[in-house]
């Protein structure tokens, strides 16, 4: 007879039931341990790492490591802070490549103490409770990346919020300080065009000038590691008008002694694979002879033009010489704007008139301009454009003159006209001479003349904010401030264009053009609701874009004199555009911006320069925990309506379903008695009723 295994017949057994779940389920969290998954429903991703965080640790190629300082036994709400830096330092490392590491450190022991302020990181102070007593205690609560020979930090991190962007931004700008090609995998081509007849013209350095730019490329070559490619190449004349047709370099041409006519091309084009830059090189005329223009700057434009393809360059191009808003300026101008880009960005002030836009600039920023701008200059704009540059401009409607009066001190307003809508309006975009002023506005109380109205200060809420565009999705709220309707009707029939409408006022607006003077006390809402309607006050604009020109208004581009002519004008887009237009500076002065500003309105500001130098994913990180369901701000009888419901109307809903209820267990305890006891002595009917 077979005997049978005691051990296998008590698996088999029901009483091994117990045994066996508990083996599964420890094997299943050793798998799910290896292999999870986790899902994210919040509408902005608020708890997933942005495209942008995971692409900045998955091609590291030396190791990265965060040091973490943070004191331990910390109190609400900082406890949290610490919660959400241990979660989110998990998330990069699941997505890094093995050069990802973090490591905490005990901030108790002297020796952490003494490693962290060599960093650099300071002790803050928060309140404490402890003992029924209200204290302080210095804490460090900071962030050490160190890459190569890199250290970034981040200190003082007193809140979660927008913590993933300022991470990344960190590990961005170490990273790319050492290598600007992290994480790309196209190569760069610099490539001469030059055709070989111009060697046969009395033109200065035409010989030498394959060797000069060569010499330029290896030096600049040798500070990104020899990845750059470089070729020279001969166009003849169907190559060479192919040739400005896309890149927009010069053309050049010629009459051949047997009456024909030559095209050639001169120009250096760095391209990075869909994206491409032009280095200025440029034929002139110089009464005696031809020179070639460009040259002392090439190994400079290389480089500058390289990092502003590959979106490393943090220099933005700030147009003054108009009575723009002065960056510096803390009374009036826009010295909050410029503080609130610091961290990434880089203002340069930029003359038009006297120079032109700096080679690698991806953006170029006028704020409030008062005076009218040359053709000169708004030539320079618009080629610009053309060649896939962007343009933020923040316009007012309106200058306002003090002066006074035999009754007071009064305010004149004159329309600022500075040639800027001469190239808007061939684009589509037409900013309009009047005030926007809407009942969703900011209110003040005061003292004396209780709640005060500014209407011309609308609240854009969700519904007015673009759910669309990065910039302003995950915003409750913004603030304007003297702005002006805008026009892109013309801008939105164009098929090669998409506009996106950012900021629009609520349906209870209406503009103003004459006889207004912005002061609370003496504006008041039209009688005829019928003059009310939203109006848009911020726009994006994208895509290609035909010159507001003809042909270079100072040189002769058609017929130079001499033996040569050369050509340069763009009459179309060579690259994709975008235009973004606010129509009030006010919201980068200091009435609404203020320094350091974590209002609305400075991410949204700082989002819309973010998406315009390339940077788009930093909008959604920077907001992901703004992103909430915000109360909607009324007024008038629907407010009094709510009002009304929540003092009275729940204790009447209340009392209504009360007696509802009483009612029905009144009826249903009848039916019973009638059902099984109708005859139940207790129960007394009078006899004129039976």
């Amino acid at each position: 007879m077979k005997t049978t295994n005691k051990f296998i017949s008590w698996i088999k057994s029901p009483s091994s039931d117990v045994f066996l779940f508990l083996v599964a389920l420890v094997l299943l969290n050793l798998v799910a341990s290896k292999a999870f998954f986790r899902l994210d429903i919040t509408q902005p991703q608020s708890y997933s790492l942005s495209q942008s965080s995971i692409q900045s640790v998955q091609h590291l190629e030396e190791p990265l490591s965060v040091k973490v300082f943070f004191s331990k036994n910390l109190q609400a709400p900082y406890s949290s802070v610490e919660q959400y830096v241990k979660d989110i330092l998990v998330e990069y490392k699941n997505k890094a490549s093995s050069n990802f590491s973090y490591e905490y450190f005990d901030v108790e022991k002297p020796e952490n103490q003494k490693l962290a302020k060599s960093y650099g990181l300071n002790q803050i102070q928060i309140r404490e409770i402890k003992n029924n007593e209200v204290g302080f205690k210095n804490v460090f609560m900071g962030i050490v990346l160190t890459y190569a020979d890199q250290i970034e930090l981040l200190d003082a991190i007193e809140s979660s919020d927008g913590l993933e962007y300022k991470i990344t931004t960190a590990i961005n700008k170490i990273v790319y300080n050492t290598n600007i090609f992290s994480g790309l995998s196209d190569t760069p081509v610099l490539t001469l065009y030059k055709t070989a007849d111009f060697d046969n013209f009395q033109i200065a350095n035409i010989r030498d000038l394959e060797k000069i730019v060569e010499e330029a490329y290896e030096n600049a070559n040798k500070k990104y590691n020899n990845k750059i490619v470089f070729q020279v190449k001969n166009p003849d004349t169907k190559e060479s008008i192919s040739l400005g047709e896309r890149y927009g370099i010069q053309t050049i041409s010629w009459n051949n002694e047997d009456g024909t006519k030559s095209t050639g091309a001169l120009g250096i084009v760095l391209e990075m694979g869909s994206k491409f830059r032009v280095i200025p090189l440029k034929l002139q005329n110089m009464f005696i002879a031809y020179g070639i223009a460009g040259l002392d700057n090439i190994e400079e434009n290389i480089c500058l033009s390289l990092e502003g393809m590959v979106s490393k360059t943090s220099v933005v191009a700030y147009v003054t010489g108009h009575g723009e808003r002065d960056v510096e300026d803390t009374q009036n101008g826009a010295s909050g704007f410029k503080s609130l880009l610091r961290e990434n960005y880089t203002l340069k002030n930029v003359n038009l008139a006297e120079e032109n836009i700096p080679v690698g600039c991806q953006c170029v920023i006028i704020n409030g301009p008062k005076t009218e701008m040359s053709d000169a200059e708004l030539y320079k704009l618009d080629q610009f454009l053309l060649a896939g540059g962007n343009l933020m401009l923040f316009l007012d409607p309106f200058t306002q003159e003090q002066f006074q009066t035999q009754f007071g001190p009064d305010v004149k307003y004159n329309e600022i006209n500075t040639g800027i809508e001469k190239l808007l309006s061939k684009y589509g975009i037409e900013p309009q001479k009047n005030y926007v002023l809407d009942e969703r506005c900011f209110a003040q109380m005061n003292p004396q003349y209780g709640k005060l109205d500014f209407y011309y200060v609308p609240m854009m809420q969700k519904k007015s904010l673009s759910q669309k565009s990065v910039i302003s999705r995950n915003l409750g709220y913004v603030l304007f401030m003297a702005a002006s309707s805008l026009n892109v009707e013309n801008a939105q029939k164009d098929s090669g264009k998409n506009v996106t409408v950012l900021a629009k006022s609520s349906d209870r607006s209406w503009t103003v053009k004459e006889n207004f003077v912005l002061n609370p006390m003496t504006l008041s809402a039209p009688q005829d609701k019928s003059e009310m309607h939203s109006e848009n006050l911020c726009a994006l604009v994208e895509g290609s874009f035909e010159s507001a020109f003809d042909k270079n208004p100072v040189e002769e581009t058609s017929e130079t004199k001499g033996e040569l002519s050369s050509e340069g004008h763009l009459s179309k887009s060579l690259q994709n555009g975008k235009i973004f237009v606010a129509t009030s500076s006010e919201i980068t002065g200091p009435n609404i911006l203020q320094q350091n500003s974590t209002e609305p309105i400075a991410y949204f500001v700082l989002n819309a320069v973010d998406y315009m130098n390339g940077n788009q994913d930093f909008c959604l990180m920077r907001t992901k925990n703004l992103a909430l369901n915000t109360l909607i701000d009324v007024n008038g009888p629907l407010a009094f309506a709510a009002k009304m419901f929540n003092q009275f109307g729940l204790a009447l809903i209340v009392a209504i379903c009360g007696v509802a209820v009483l009612l029905a267990r009144k009826r249903r305890r009848e039916e019973i008695r009638m059902k099984y006891n109708p005859d139940d002595p207790r129960h007394f009917v009078k006899k004129n009723e039976e």
